[in-house]
């Protein structure tokens, strides 16, 4: 299979995946359906993993890939230095498995499975 679609085209999958990181990174918390967290795993597992390198080259990449906006620059940048300085670190001697996902229960509108993925 490779990656889960989430009903969404290419472009709106990559422009979700990408809020999510950047608010994980932020509040290294966030409530969203188990579709989604299992995918968004993989993102920020790799952009711990870049955080852990910290040379210039992975700070380009992962600025890449956080959210960029107008309006929350300070945000993207801090998501930016949140992740290079206080979290990677963290994860030094760890080789990978940097998320937990764990199951809150079904949405009440659509009895979608909610879960809670955060930073371990």
């Amino acid at each position: 299979m490779g990656y889960r679609k989430l009903g969404r085209t290419s472009a709106q999958r990559k422009a979700l995946l990408r809020d999510l990181a950047t608010d994980l990174i932020i509040h290294e918390r966030i409530e969203t359906t188990e579709a989604k967290a299992k995918e968004l795993r993989s993102v920020v597992e790799k952009m711990i993993t870049l955080g852990k390198r910290g040379d210039l080259h992975a700070r380009r990449q992962v600025a890449s890939y956080i959210r960029p906006t107008a309006a929350d620059a300070e945000k993207s940048q801090n998501a930016i230095q949140k992740l290079f300085a206080d979290i990677a670190p963290r994860y030094e001697e760890r080789q990978g498995g940097y998320t937990r996902i764990m199951k809150v229960g079904p949405r009440r509108g659509d009895a979608a499975p909610i879960v809670v993925i955060e930073l371990v």
